[in-house]
């Protein structure tokens, strides 16, 4: 079991206390085509009633975003990805207390965000696909997650895996910590995610979650998504082959939650709000006992 180190990171509005507790994360996609939600909160009203039940059911983050990054997706355009984003920005406008984070790759999408209310900035690529996403949120002084992603969506889970997955992810993650530094990001605003499922073979989804406490000693705050993603689904296949549905892996999903906390994660990433928060209540409480 992991000892979680505190960090503080700082926000337009305030600051994140991280380690005290860990802090959750409400994914809200407004896309026709990610591969839990896709298609659910297009309309703007939609959104904003689910960002607002998230709120209320003890999301501590918001994370919108317009653009799926989903394996075998290609992406869509700034044009798009903003039309997408921006009606649901500006509607939530004074609606919610909790801060919001844009999942985006893009410089100018995450420059028109920003100026549209968020506060953080999530890259999946971990400035792979547009370096100058660092300049944005360095210019902003807005913290910046940083994800590792093997491949591209497109061609992740068709590259060859990497023969040592944690290693690959170290490797990864300290080159964009490098991008982001050399743009004059504050290490005190960078969050790292190991990227689940993104890149990685069945079997070293559960060895990043089993080896998280190594991630940690990069020496940044953490944050680690699991929520409903295939390699549960895999799991759970049942007797005719089928991977659960993203709808039936709620309770696995909290397991991992569980894992990843007891490894050391700060912020978990997950759809299901409500039942994530108690799984992380108790995660923090059993993290606690262990330090006595």
């Amino acid at each position: 079991m992991s000892h979680r180190k505190k960090f503080r990171v700082r926000l337009r509005s305030g600051e994140l206390a991280l380690g005290a507790r860990t802090l959750v994360m409400g994914v809200l996609n407004v896309t026709p085509d990610s591969f839990s939600d896709g298609g659910k909160f297009l309309s703007v009203k939609d959104a904003v009633a689910a960002a607002v039940e998230m709120q209320r059911a003890g999301a501590d983050i918001l994370d919108i975003g317009g653009e799926s990054t989903r394996p075998g997706s290609s992406g869509v355009s700034a044009t798009e990805e903003l039309a997408r984003l921006l009606p649901v920005l500006e509607a939530l406008r004074g609606r919610i207390r909790i801060p919001i984070s844009v999942d985006t790759r893009k410089a100018s999408v995450a420059e028109i965000a920003v100026g549209a209310g968020a506060e953080i900035l999530n890259d999946v690529s971990g400035l792979q696909y547009d370096g100058r996403l660092a300049e944005v949120a360095a210019r902003h002084r807005a913290p910046l997650i940083l994800m590792h992603m093997r491949g591209t969506p497109e061609t992740m889970q068709k590259l060859p895996f990497a023969k040592d997955a944690v290693r690959d992810v170290t490797t990864g993650l300290r080159g964009s910590i490098a991008v982001a530094r050399r743009a004059g990001v504050a290490k005190s605003q960078i969050i790292l995610d190991p990227g689940i499922g993104f890149g990685k073979s069945f079997e070293q989804n559960y060895e990043l979650l089993a080896k998280l406490p190594l991630l940690a000693n990069l020496g940044y705050p953490l944050l680690v998504g699991t929520s409903r993603k295939g390699f549960i689904g895999k799991t759970l296949e049942s007797k005719a082959g089928k991977p659960a549905t993203p709808e039936e892996r709620v309770w696995a999903t909290a397991a991992t939650v569980t894992a990843t906390i007891l490894g050391g994660a700060h912020i978990v990433r997950v759809h299901d709000v409500a039942e994530m928060v108690e799984v992380s209540r108790v995660a923090d409480e059993i993290a606690r006992a262990a330090r006595f």
